[in-house]
């Protein structure tokens, strides 16, 4: 189905939502100068995720925004890497500036080599350099959201992860898939690289359903049985605050794996003393 106008849209709003999902952690990161829960591994994943899934968009003649869209993921998750080091493991500024520009060269060289040298190739009729580089940027990408499995397997929680970014993520994903659609050519291992990531998160969110949706419903189910008529308390009112040292939901990647202290702290009423 061959709709330029309509690729280019979708491809565009899979652009943005990419650049948008890490726009708001590195803004919070700057804000709170600490980057606790947060996986530089992750971030290190999705930067070299984006080279060979540059390479591919690009040398396959995708739309413009497909070919932008893995840059921006690079830059950003370098500088959300770099962030890490800073706030985490105590880099000094000119080391994370240098070290972060350091990789970000080399990544680029390697890119734009292998753009030029994957042409020739490609226009030989040789497809399978290419298969490598969007196998190599659907494995990346799966990886760095793997890690969410990790620690949902070890916990047994999905606390602490931003639905609103599985969701922004998850549309970035959808929307690349679907501009495939809308090219000269319906590209199979295009439709891999986005498909496998956005199935993932749909298994995230999946997930956060199971995990969060029966405890809900087995407090409502005692409550609802129960209820507190503890004396002083006649009309079965909880009084019990509950203070979680959780992140907030635009802390996007904040994963079970970071320590959360939960402080109860319980109000009793006293009795009247006579003066």
């Amino acid at each position: 189905m061959d709709n330029p106008i309509a690729a280019n849209v979708l491809g565009t709003t899979g652009a943005i939502c990419w650049s948008v999902q890490l726009i708001p952690q590195i803004i919070i990161n700057y804000r709170r100068h600490h980057t606790t829960g947060l996986q530089p591994s992750m971030m290190l994943l999705w930067a070299f995720a984006g080279i060979p899934l540059g390479i591919y968009n690009i040398v396959s003649g995708f739309n413009i925004a497909l070919q932008i869209q893995p840059q921006i993921l690079t830059f950003l998750s370098l500088v959300t890497w770099a962030q890490c080091q800073y706030y985490g493991s105590k880099w000094g500024l000119k080391r994370c500036i240098s070290v972060t520009s350091a990789i970000g060269a080399v990544l680029g060289g390697v890119e734009v080599g292998l753009i030029f040298a994957l042409r020739i190739p490609k226009r030989d009729g040789s497809q399978w350099p290419l298969t490598l580089m969007a196998v190599l940027s659907a494995v990346f990408l799966s990886l760095g959201v793997l890690t969410h499995y990790w620690d949902i397997y070890k916990h047994k929680t999905v606390r602490g992860i931003s639905f609103i970014f599985v969701f922004i993520d998850a549309l970035g994903d959808l929307t690349s898939l679907i501009s495939i659609f809308f090219e000269k050519h319906l590209d199979v291992l295009g439709m891999v690289i986005y498909g496998s990531e956005l199935v993932l998160w749909i298994g995230v969110m999946a997930c956060g359903g199971w995990f969060n949706l029966k405890p809900w419903l087995r407090r409502w189910a005692e409550k609802k049985s129960s209820g507190d008529t503890t004396p002083g308390n006649p009309e079965g009112r909880d009084h019990t605050v509950v203070m979680h040292d959780l992140p907030s939901s635009t802390s996007v990647f904040r994963t079970p794996s970071a320590s959360d202290r939960v402080a109860t702290r319980r109000t009793v009423r006293s009795e009247e003393s006579d003066v």
